[in-house]
């Protein structure tokens, strides 16, 4: 992995790449990650520190999403750059005090990482010195069961994120994965999904004719296909 000698930190690692391992603590205990998480989706996120008023938002919103997350054989994992007892304290007031948009009483129970030397930041790039350089930025890397990063999201310290669009991309990797298609702009279950290019002359005539009906063509490069919902949502879902 590529790092930069003059600040010390290292670039983020890419889509396509392992998933950088490391050890840690968390409000959980240890983690060994990804290693532990072979088998499932994981999604890593970072932020910036406990006690803020956009992290707490944040969190209570994956907290209450977590089921429908697990449903979908994907599991979460928070960090930031506090102590583990500083994680404790924040996450029981959220439980014991904090009432936001209809949550509340509501328990944080996946992992929290204490990253105090910012160790597991830096690994993944969540230390930006443009926008802070003692806070992680609002980072989300979505690992498959291989451990291969497979997507990357960044938002900057004052923007909380789309929770929706989270949940969205985890089915929909799946989904093109599962029925080798690709998702097209704001892709939901149900929607139509795109057929990927044909790699030949005769197999783009083929798609074209489509003799079976199964296609809607636009053009040579452009065909998209029926899925059903039920279909994608069985797919995904993860097997009791």
């Amino acid at each position: 992995m590529e790092q930069n000698t003059t600040t010390n930190y290292v670039a983020m690692p890419r889509i396509g790449e392992k998933a950088p391992s490391f050890k840690a603590v968390t409000t959980q205990g240890e983690i060994d990650f990804p290693a532990q998480y072979a088998g499932s989706w994981v999604i890593l996120f970072s932020h910036p520190a406990d006690f803020t008023p956009v992290c707490t938002s944040e969190f209570m919103t994956f907290a209450s999403m977590e089921q429908k997350f697990a449903d979908v054989n994907c599991k979460l994992v928070g960090l930031s750059v506090d102590g583990l007892y500083s994680h404790i304290a924040w996450l029981r007031t959220i439980k014991d005090k904090i009432e936001y948009k209809g949550m509340k009483d509501v328990e944080v129970k996946f992992p929290l990482i204490e990253d105090i030397t910012m160790e597991v930041a830096k690994k993944y790039g969540m230390i930006q010195p443009g926008e802070s350089s003692t806070k992680a930025v609002r980072a989300v890397f979505f690992i498959d069961p291989k451990g291969i990063i497979r997507t990357i999201l960044y938002y900057p310290l004052s923007l909380g994120r789309n929770f929706d669009e989270i949940y969205r991309i985890v089915v929909a990797l799946q989904t093109a994965d599962a029925f080798s298609v690709a998702c097209p702009a704001d892709w939901r279950p149900g929607d139509d999904v795109i057929v990927p290019t044909a790699g030949s002359c005769g197999v783009a005539k083929e798609r074209m004719e489509n003799k079976t009906g199964e296609l809607k063509c636009y053009d040579w490069f452009f065909c998209t296909r029926k899925l059903d919902k039920d279909a994608v949502m069985k797919a995904v879902t993860k097997k009791k």
